[in-house]
């Protein structure tokens, strides 16, 4: 009985591979990305870029794990949801009142340390943010 499950829980597993998941992965960088219309430093595009943009654009670097179901399903249900809270792809579209509640509230979640999320820098260390760079974010972010 046991090994009919485990052999039913294998085919199962190999056959949820063959399930296509849509990738958020785009070469250009759009006119409406947040970077186009805003002058920032190096160092601001490298933090916002390396902590953000993986959930907040249209351009994820996927990691290994973004291929194996379900995890992908997973990682993709988040990124929907990442991107429907904030899309830097698409900044530019929000108006203009819209632009500054998402940018009052992106400040507000990374003073709060609630982003980048803890399950992101368990795989992505380069994203963490230490309290210096907060604080430079921050300050480029309230520039308004």
């Amino acid at each position: 009985m046991l090994k009919k499950v485990l052999i039913a829980i294998l085919i199962l597993g190999v056959g949820m591979q063959f399930i296509p998941v849509p990738k958020n992965q785009s070469d250009e960088l759009t006119e409406t990305d947040f970077f186009q219309s805003v002058d920032a430093p190096f160092v601001i595009r490298n933090m916002v870029t390396a902590s953000c943009y993986d959930c907040h654009s249209n351009n994820t670097d996927y990691p290994w794990y973004g291929r194996v179901r379900p995890l992908a399903w997973f990682l993709q249900k988040h990124i929907d949801e990442g991107k429907e809270e904030l899309n830097f792809s698409t900044f530019q579209e929000y108006s203009d009142r819209m632009k500054r509640e998402k940018i009052r509230f992106t400040i507000s979640q990374i003073r709060d340390g609630k982003m980048p999320l803890k399950e992101y820098l368990w795989m992505h260390p380069e994203a963490d943010l230490n309290e210096e760079e907060k604080k430079q974010l921050i300050e480029f972010f309230d520039q308004d």
